[in-house]
């Protein structure tokens, strides 16, 4: 057969990814840096070229750690499905955002699958990475498969293994990210894990694929959920005069039980915003509830708002309103020292401002343009003392390392710090 593996490893020139972006690209990199000839898969054909060219469009996939490898011609990208034919194994790493009704689009993967049936072939062994509710690979995935005729444990093998990357950890990345893998069959788990075991460092085999997808969802929603009860501590120690930074960091100090989360403008990100709502789903088809996560989204998605009402508060303290005060914005990327901006709650709280006629301006060196709801474009200034001293308020909505905290000290006149940065100096400052 094509693709089993010559006594316990695979056979070099057999992985392709579909999909190069977040999830794929860092994948890809790391088993052609393990020895494979890698084909990435992509539809957009300007990605292709720039990764062709050993250009990398992914922050946490350096151009200087691609481009040796599509030299060498370890690495290479393409717009052409056909070349699954010609390959042994399929990682499946496209979008599964939600629709706005909050369910999934799954029109992804449906055309990614409808790509691999027409070249799967026997030995094949695919495997589903981007994250979904419980269930997918059997009940959709598996059928569109099992459509050409071959059969699951037998003829080809079918997997899910969840993406589990960080961007911007400089910690943890793909290859030192425990990955989890399940099988539809025992054999499918055998050679799924198999395959990751020779590019990763440590591979955790499970029973089944739906266990599998669940893992991600509880790592999520698990986050999501005490992020939630963060925000909501967070608002009543503001109604009892606390400082919720202070309460968190010295909680934090208890050996064990306690596990701190921070609050923020709200939560960010393809992820935690994002996979809750898989499950959520996925129960409401089943008839059940999920209270606790009805609400932390119902938390978290009304911290934007809140963070408004601090700034309007504030203003007023100052004798100033909203309308009409200039307001500078520090950092606008999801979570600190990347430019992703997916979900960013700094964009509802940048809209909000707007529509409450405040001049809205921000600086983040990671984010050059910021594009808001409804079409309009703003774009990065530099954090300068001149620039903190013409705002009547300055509000810290992601707290980048490169960010001089000392100029900002220094030269805002009024600071709303949602992130805890807590600094002290001349600047009148202010905490959710």
């Amino acid at each position: 057969m094509v693709g089993a593996p010559a006594g316990d490893r695979f056979e070099r020139d057999v992985v392709v990814i579909g999909g190069c972006g977040h999830v794929g690209l860092p994948l890809a990199i790391e088993f052609a840096k393990a020895g494979f000839a890698v084909t990435g898969i992509d539809v957009q054909e300007e990605k292709v070229a720039r990764l062709n060219w050993g250009e990398s469009y992914v922050q946490d996939v350096p151009s200087a750690e691609l481009s040796p490898l599509v030299q060498a011609n370890t690495f290479r990208a393409t717009t052409d499905f056909s070349v699954i034919a010609d390959l042994d194994t399929i990682n499946i790493a496209v979008p599964t955002p939600l629709r706005k009704t909050k369910d999934p689009d799954m029109s992804y993967v449906v055309a990614a699958c409808q790509e691999v049936a027409k070249y799967l072939s026997p030995g094949k062994l695919v495997i589903l990475e981007s994250t979904t509710y419980p269930g997918t690979t059997n009940e959709l995935v598996l059928p569109m498969l099992e459509q050409t005729g071959l059969k699951v444990g037998e003829d080809f093998f079918l997997c899910f293994s969840p993406e589990r990357i960080d961007p911007g950890n400089p910690k943890y990345s793909t290859i030192n990210i425990p990955k989890v893998v399940g099988g539809i069959t025992p054999a499918c788990t055998k050679l799924g894990s198999l395959l990751y075991s020779q590019a990763l460092e440590k591979v955790v085999p499970v029973s089944s694929t739906s266990v599998a997808e669940m893992v991600k969802l509880l790592e999520n929603t698990f986050r999501m959920v005490n992020i939630g009860f963060a925000n909501e501590v967070a608002q009543i120690c503001r109604r009892l005069g606390v400082d919720v930074w202070e309460v968190i960091d010295s909680a934090a100090t208890k050996p064990y039980g306690f596990m701190p989360f921070y609050p923020g403008p709200g939560v960010g990100g393809h992820c935690i915003p994002v996979d809750p709502s898989y499950l959520e789903w996925k129960m409401r088809n089943l008839e059940f509830r999920t209270r606790f996560i009805d609400l932390g989204n119902d938390v978290n998605q009304g911290m934007p708002d809140y963070v408004v009402q601090r700034a309007n508060d504030v203003l007023n303290d100052a004798g100033r309103s909203v309308r009409g005060s200039r307001i500078l914005l520090i950092g606008v990327a999801y979570k600190p020292n990347i430019g992703d901006v997916r979900e960013s709650p700094a964009i509802e709280v940048a809209a909000r401002l707007l529509a409450r006629g405040a001049l809205v301006r921000y600086a983040d060196p990671h984010v050059p343009s910021l594009i808001l709801h409804g079409g309009s474009t703003l774009h990065s200034v530099e954090l300068t003392a001149a620039e903190l001293e013409a705002s009547e308020l300055v509000v810290i909505t992601t707290a980048h390392d490169a960010t001089d905290w000392a100029l900002v000290r220094e030269h805002a006149p009024v600071v709303l710090d949602t992130r805890g940065v807590r600094a002290q100096g001349r600047a009148a400052w202010h905490t959710l």
